[in-house]
């Protein structure tokens, strides 16, 4: 298999995860009837977490693979600014918003928080790159 073939399946791997995570599950669970803004915030915390921690994994792989194997220009220079907007997202923006969640799960009720505009902000741009990475890397088959 090469490198771009590997690339693109892992782009792949990453984009769905993040699409079904980010633009269905977050924001379908606070329709739920019966699901507070606590208990959806618990919720999201614990499955953002685990995306964040797979994504992390899935991004070390596309380094690995851009490192190990010759892949194209354009799909380098996507797949590279896909891993920069996850690693803006965990060292920037991720903390603010775990610092207002545990106010709101302490029962406060800070105000509305910038960051989450965002963090979404961050995921379109993400999901555009991952997906332009994908199709390049497929397009070079």
């Amino acid at each position: 298999m090469t490198a771009t073939a590997a690339l693109a399946g892992v782009v792949g791997l990453w984009l769905g995860m993040v699409v079904a995570i980010s633009f269905l599950e977050a924001p379908l669970k606070f329709r739920a009837p019966d699901v507070t803004v606590r208990i959806g915030l618990g919720i999201g915390r614990l499955v953002f977490r685990a995306l964040n921690a797979v994504e992390t994994v899935l991004a070390v792989v596309v380094v690995v693979t851009l490192i190990a194997g010759h892949v194209p220009g354009p799909v380098l220079g996507t797949a590279v600014a896909a891993v920069g907007v996850l690693a803006l997202q965990l060292v920037a923006i991720r903390p603010v918003l775990n610092r207002r969640s545990d106010r709101v799960l302490a029962g406060e009720d800070p105000p509305r928080s910038r960051a989450h505009l965002g963090y979404v902000g961050t995921e379109v741009v993400k999901v555009a790159l991952l997906l332009a990475a994908g199709v390049l890397a497929l397009s070079g088959l």
